[in-house]
């Protein structure tokens, strides 16, 4: 039971993860379940994970789709924003394995969690953190640097309210460390 509940958090958490961004899309919503969105047909760990960068690249797009929504820039200046967007991107992504692996770490530690692994998830958390908010700043200056001060500005604007509403789907989605043990 102790494992199915720790296996069902982390395929939850992944999955609120990869989805997170999709909330916020207008088209319409992916078919969903009580407990959330609805999982592959088959369970097997490599279908999920090849189900959850799927949803992760969709998502991505959408998240990109809304920036440039937002962004309202001529052709030139598109053309010089969206390359350095990709790098950013490409750079947030590598970033956000590291999100997935501590929320994996999390589950298989749920139900036999000590106060020496929360203290150590939580410092990866924090780490993450501190590397998000170091690599927006160091996008802020490329834009800044390509597009003047006040698209910079809008582009992290845009892209800090879109990352807090995925980090609340996700954490909402987690049960608190200590209550289901």
């Amino acid at each position: 039971m102790k494992k199915q509940n720790a296996a069902g958090i982390m395929v939850l958490a992944t999955l609120f993860f990869a989805l997170a961004a999709g909330a916020q899309d207008n088209a319409q919503p992916a078919q969903t379940g009580p407990q959330g969105p609805a999982l592959p047909a088959n369970s097997d760990p490599q279908n999920i994970q090849a189900y959850i960068e799927l949803l992760r690249a969709d998502v991505r797009q959408q998240k990109a789709e809304m920036v440039g929504e937002v962004m309202l820039l001529s052709a030139a200046d598109a053309a010089k924003f969206w390359p350095i967007y990709e790098e950013y991107d490409n750079e947030l992504a590598k970033l956000n394995d590291l999100r997935v692996a501590n929320i994996k770490e999390y589950a298989s530690s749920y139900d036999q969690m000590t106060d020496a692994k929360a203290d150590e998830l939580i410092q990866k958390a924090f780490s993450y953190r501190k590397q998000r908010s170091e690599l927006l700043a160091k996008y802020y200056e490329r834009v800044k640097q390509a597009l003047g001060g006040i698209e910079a500005a809008r582009f992290i604007q845009v892209e800090d309210q879109l990352l807090m509403i995925i980090d609340l789907q996700i954490d909402s989605a987690l049960p608190v460390v200590g209550q289901g043990s």
